[in-house]
């Protein structure tokens, strides 16, 4: 019976229904089949709680797998990911291309922790090269939890659906008091300005509250973002910070 449970809990999802959790939320299955799904998404828990314990304080970077090297969003995901760093935070995205790249190159190339929680799909999304701890996800939902669990800041870099999924889903972590009002900026004034439009029109039609839009730090300025976290997380809850070292394998496989 363990031998069964623990050759289950170690599968890999090998075709394109097992990689998502489509056929999970199709509806009811088999009692059987329900019950694997459910050890294997404690399993992805447990292996995020282990990969993640021992690495320090870390920043999350969201934004779009899509951008390129050249664009000018990849190169300020880059200074922002060094600039965490020096602060003294480690750098965590989901381990993806374009912006999440950007933003573990950066801290990779200042000598700190980057972190990449990647998800595991049939058409896209190899890891990037700039990762320090690479954990793969087969479940979206779990992999959330590990972006946002583990983080005392979130930076939204422009991004598309995935991108405003995440932020959407920290700010009502945040608005329902589920987690601590962490700092979330907005890096991007001229792309985030029609969303901030929108905001506005759902305080005028009581949909969010005034006090809501004060969650977002909308900004284009490195200098502005660091001094906004450093100011709401680093002084605010007297944080001994240094440049968080690289972890090691030892202390991972505690």
């Amino acid at each position: 019976m363990f031998e069964w449970i623990t050759n289950l809990l170690r599968k890999k999802p090998h075709t394109e229904e097992e990689m998502e959790e489509r056929v999970f939320l199709e509806g009811p299955h088999s009692r059987l089949r329900e019950f694997g799904f459910l050890l294997r998404v404690m399993w992805g828990f447990l292996y995020g709680f282990r990969s993640l314990h021992f690495v320090g304080p870390l920043v999350t970077v969201f934004g779009s797998a899509r951008t390129e090297e050249d664009s000018p969003y990849y190169q300020n995901a880059v200074k922002v990911g060094g600039e965490l760093v020096n602060m003294g935070f480690g750098v965590m995205t989901g381990g993806g291309p374009g912006i999440m790249e950007a933003a573990n190159r950066g801290a990779h190339e200042a000598g700190g922790t980057s972190i990449g929680c990647n998800i595991i799909l049939p058409f896209e999304q190899e890891p990037n090269p700039y990762l320090d701890v690479m954990i793969n996800f087969n479940y979206f939902f779990v992999r959330k939890v590990m972006l946002l669990k583990y983080s005392y800041a979130f930076i939204i870099m422009p991004g598309g659906a995935g991108t405003m999924d995440e932020l959407f889903e920290t700010i009502t972590l945040i608005q329902t008091k589920k987690i601590y009002n962490f700092p979330v900026i907005l890096f991007g004034k001229e792309y985030f300005d029609p969303l901030m439009e929108l905001l506005e029109h759902m305080v005028e039609k009581e949909t969010i509250s005034p006090s809501d839009i004060d969650l977002f730090f909308v900004t284009d300025s490195i200098e502005e973002a660091m001094e906004h976290i450093k100011v709401n997380i680093v002084d605010n809850h007297e944080l001994n910070l240094k440049k968080v070292p690289k972890p090691s394998r030892m202390l991972l496989e505690k």
